[in-house]
């Protein structure tokens, strides 16, 4: 059997546009489209322009092991949440009080982007509705179980995750997510960006300018 070459996407509304297609079936009045800053944003614009739902973000930040801070022990999330590899944290060495110091910085980045991104305005309530998570590609998962988790703290009734690409392995990571919708999954996975032909770094600005559209 012959497999299919897997096109990448052209760029991140490509990626959104092709993604909304698969996501149709939740078009509902209860439905909040949720991007994943800064990447995930420019994604779900497409989708929820498709979907006739509202727009906000659901800001989350990787905690990166101190001397290898490109290595995620975990994520952090508004409202307080976080999720820890416990077990990963124990076999590099790295003690309670600097996964503390490093919660610490994060956190106040953290605050710091959710001014920056929504400005005066509040964050969608999303108590009793469904929060549908989208993000560019899904590496790790640690970043959408946070923003899972985040969700349902602000009251949402049901979580989705959704994202142009993302390897097979992911859907056994999101235990947060009532659903995961993908539209490509190759194997080996290697990196998101390698499945897009462009993939420029997003700001902050162009987030804000996407939210306030």
């Amino acid at each position: 059997m012959r497999l299919r070459s897997v096109l990448p996407f052209a760029d991140r509304v490509d990626a959104g546009r092709r993604l909304a297609r698969q996501l149709q079936h939740l078009a509902a009045p209860d439905v909040v489209v949720l991007g994943l800053p800064r990447g995930g944003v420019p994604v779900a614009f497409e989708v929820a322009r498709a979907l006739g739902a509202p727009l906000d973000v659901i800001v989350v930040r990787k905690l990166g092991f101190p001397l290898r801070p490109e290595l995620a022990m975990g994520a952090i999330g508004e409202g307080g949440c976080e999720v820890i590899d416990r077990a990963e944290v124990a076999l590099q060495g790295v003690t309670d009080e600097e996964v503390r110091a490093v919660e610490r910085r994060e956190r106040d980045e953290l605050e710091a982007r959710v001014r920056r991104l929504r400005g005066d305005r509040d964050r969608i309530d999303l108590t009793g509705r469904t929060a549908l998570i989208v993000d560019d590609g899904i590496a790790t998962g640690a970043t959408a179980e946070v923003a899972c988790r985040v969700a349902r703290l602000q009251g949402a009734a049901r979580v989705v995750v959704a994202a142009p690409v993302a390897p097979r392995s992911a859907a056994d990571v999101l235990d947060a997510a009532d659903a995961l919708v993908v539209v490509e999954s190759p194997e080996p996975f290697r990196a998101v960006g390698c499945w897009y032909s462009r993939f420029e770094a997003v700001t902050d600005e162009e987030v804000a300018a996407l939210l306030g559209a």
